[in-house]
This record gives C-alpha cells, structure tokens and sequence, in this order.
C-alpha cells in the first residue's frame, strides 16, 4: 500500500455507509448446503477466488457457490485472512496459481475481491502465462489505498500492531517503504497483451473510490452494489458468469 497523501481519503455520504453495514448480510448465503464441486479438466474456466482486506476464503464462498452451479470449477487463495505485508501475500498468490494450475491442467481464471483484486493484477502482471483471464471487483487498481479516512487510520493502526509483534498484518514498510514503492510499481505494470481483464466497480462505493477502480487497461462494468456486497450481489454474479463463460483455454 502507498502513502496516503498521494490519494485524498474521502468520506462518503451516512446513506452510503448504511447500505455497506446492510451490505455484510449477504454473507449469511455462505451458510447453507454444500455445491458438488466441477472438474477442473472440462467445461468452463477454472477460478481462483481471492478475498478482499480483512476478510479469508469464507467471504468467497457465495460466489463460488454460484460459480460451480454455473460450471466452473473454484479453488481457494489460501488466505485465512488477507491482512499481510503485500509483497508477501503476492507471493503467497502466484504459489497458490501455480498450484491451481498444476491441477486443473490450463490456466484458470483470477476473481478478486476489493483487495484481491489488487493483488491479482500484481500476479498477473507476472505470471500471464498461467492466466485465462483476471475480473475484479470493487477493486483498488490505481491506488493500493484510495479509501476513506476511518480505514486509513485503521490501517495504520494494523502497521502499528504489526510493529508490536503482530507479525501477521501490514508492515510500516507497506505503508511508505519500499514494499509499498515496489508492489506500487508492480500495480502500475503494463498489462499483458490479449489477457482478458474486467474491473467491476460501483458508484454506490462507501470503502473505495470507485474513480480507483478504472484501471485503463480493464474493461469496465458498472454495477449498483456496496462494497461489502459486490460478493453475494446476484447482478454482479450474473455479469461475472457471463463474462467468464466467453473465455476460452
């Protein structure tokens, strides 16, 4: 993550902060019965799922729910909680891709989610080869902090804990220090050429700066969801299906 001088924070409207509290429900789908998994070596493209910035692998599983009633295989980042040095969790990610890879026997597709989204274009960027494809949601890709000031102040205290022996959140070095300057430069890579990429971000936005999410190398898709609940929206898992069934490996 960069200083946050290089990015206004903003505050966004009481509505909107109403609607991302609101947005958490959804989550409540991740409790429910079991979908059979797909195999990974027929139908449609494999995906890695990958969370969003203090949320694990749990806050996928609405999504991948759908994706697997819709044909594709899912796979797990692995994430527990993604609250880490960012370095260390694109490392984590591009083990993990070569993993799914490895198995499903083609490239898969990445879907991530506020914060892993972020992530996926950093892996991308290195790893195209191993790639169907990278869709984002709510995604910070201009900008690894484009948020608001209570997040910041949130963040900053994680790289304070960090600092006392929390070794399990963001450093200091993520905030302003050279992790923060590479992965930055990482994030800002050329996209691969021919390497489908789809940001979808909404103006109904309380976490991010939805003007982030317009990476110009993405193509953009507008959805009318919080934040919290671009996951378990059912438009935007409509869209997703969609766009992942026209790719092909």
């Amino acid at each position: 993550m960069v200083a946050a001088g290089l990015w206004e924070p903003f505050t966004p409207p009481a509505a909107l902060r109403r609607r991302e509290a609101l947005g958490w429900l959804g989550y409540v789908q991740a409790v429910g019965p079991r979908v059979p998994a797909v195999d990974a070596r027929s139908g449609h493209v494999p995906v890695l799922t990958v969370p969003g910035f203090l949320t694990g692998d749990w806050s996928m599983i609405p999504l991948a729910r759908h994706l697997r009633r819709a044909g594709h295989a899912t796979f797990t980042s692995g994430m527990a909680l993604n609250s880490g040095c960012t370095e260390m969790l694109v490392e984590l990610l591009e083990r993990r891709l070569e993993e799914v890879v490895e198995e499903a026997g083609r490239p898969v597709a990445l879907v991530g989610q506020s914060r892993g989204g972020t992530l996926c274009r950093m892996v991308a960027v290195r790893r195209p080869e191993l790639l169907a494809g990278v869709v984002t949601l709510a995604s910070p890709l201009l900008h690894q902090l484009p948020t608001t000031q209570a997040l910041l102040k949130q963040v900053q205290l994680m790289a304070r804990l960090n600092v006392c022996g929390w070794p399990w959140l963001l450093t200091p070095d993520c905030l302003t220090g050279g992790c923060a300057e590479r992965t930055s430069a990482l994030l800002g890579s050329p996209w691969p050429a021919d390497l489908p990429f789809v940001s979808m971000y909404s103006r109904q936005d309380a976490v991010v700066d939805w003007h982030a999410c317009l990476d110009p190398a993405a193509e953009h898709i507008e959805v009318g969801s919080t934040h919290n609940g671009m996951g378990t929206d059912r438009h935007v898992q409509r869209l997703l299906t969609a766009t992942l069934k026209s790719w092909r490996t």
